[in-house]
């Protein structure tokens, strides 16, 4: 009778504790998707604006180059057009207790997919750079357009190869639903062998090829900078561009990979998992970089915003013709003062003014 009372005890006291438990756990299961859910607006909006612009053609960038940027774009967009939904509707539909299916055994391979095309496009752009600066003479015979197909085509065939056995439901690699992170994940614990291997033949290759690339180029870059100062004083004004394009873009990489990686590879050897806050951080946290990749290789680039220009302009102009033509007016006066001033024209303030002139008269009318 004194056993059964005490168990009857303790029951109660675990399910008062689960109830207890269970708010706070609904708290942070919306907060986690309210954030999943702006984080793949932020990247599917940026991309998309992308799109927009580098499908058509964009001066100073050649063909290869476009290539394997709208490669970029593609993969990066697949994160809030493919990762994030289908994470999301398992995580609504599945309940925690169950064990692993089918779904989510495909939702894991496509999860590690994407993310491992978007490495190898990284890498493939980083090699291509490397080529066009250290030798622009044999450029086009180096990387023909049947080679940068060929690049991009392993870039996004070679990881479903890889990664098939995680869409097996019976196969060697078991697949569990994270609580904490609200992504299917491999077990890496039960698989180390295949975990570490993935990290030697994905994230580890990708990231040397994408350091020496962007390394050798930045020490190019700046050797040349310090000539051009030798003999131009006004050079020492200009704005040191590989510092502000190579390493933002290997300082966001390594900042939103490695913690993933090494947050795999440390459940694999121990076979315990990191927290949970810590875990959702690390799990979506290569997310991010593909919208910070818009930043990095297209924002700043001033080529592509001149374009983006031109195709808001045409957007302007077939949405809602009576606004189109501010708007053109306002944009182009923008250009021509920036083009006027690099060029250093004397004229740019009587064009500069006989545009504003314009626009004030069309916003009148």
């Amino acid at each position: 009778m004194y056993t059964a009372l005490n168990l009857s005890t303790s029951d109660d006291f675990n399910m008062s504790e689960f109830d207890s438990q269970r708010p706070q756990e609904l708290s942070h299961h919306s907060v986690k998707i309210s954030i999943i859910i702006v984080l793949g607006v932020v990247v599917t909006l940026g991309n998309i604006a992308v799109l927009l612009a580098i499908t058509s053609s964009v001066s100073g960038w050649s063909r290869n180059s476009r290539y394997f940027l709208l490669s970029l774009t593609a993969a990066d967009s697949a994160f809030g057009l493919l990762v994030m939904p289908l994470n999301l509707w398992v995580s609504l539909l599945k309940d925690y207790t169950e064990g692993p299916d089918a779904l989510c055994h495909v939702v894991a391979f496509c999860n590690a997919t994407v993310y491992s095309t978007c490495m190898y496009t990284l890498a493939t752009i980083s090699l291509e750079r490397y080529i066009a600066v250290f030798y622009p003479l044999q450029y086009s015979s180096l990387l023909t357009r049947k080679r940068t197909l060929f690049l991009i085509a392993f870039a996004w065939c070679f990881p479903p190869i890889l990664l098939s056995p995680i869409s097996l439901p019976d196969g060697i690699i078991q697949v569990h639903f994270s609580s904490a992170s609200l992504v299917c994940n491999p077990s890496y614990s039960t698989n180390v062998g295949y975990s570490l291997s993935l990290t030697c033949v994905i994230f580890f290759p990708c990231s040397v090829i994408m350091t020496f690339a962007n390394l050798k180029v930045w020490c190019a870059a700046k050797r040349q900078r310090l000539k051009l100062r030798k003999y131009d004083s006004a050079r020492r004004s200009r704005l040191n561009v590989p510092s502000r394009v190579l390493v933002p873009v290997m300082g966001a990489y390594y900042i939103c990979w490695t913690p993933c990686m090494a947050a795999m590879i440390y459940n694999a050897v121990t076979g315990s998992s990191v927290p949970e806050w810590i875990e959702f951080v690390v799990v979506w946290l290569p997310t991010s970089n593909g919208f910070l990749n818009c930043i990095f290789y297209f924002w700043i680039n001033r080529s592509f915003r001149k374009k983006f220009y031109l195709v808001l302009q045409k957007l302007a102009l077939a949405l809602c013709p009576e606004l189109a033509s501010t708007f053109v007016c306002c944009t182009t006066s923008k250009m021509q003062f920036a083009s006027g001033i690099l060029d250093n024209n004397n004229s740019v303030h009587g064009r500069s003014s006989s545009v504003s002139s314009t626009c004030t008269l069309l916003s009148v009318a």
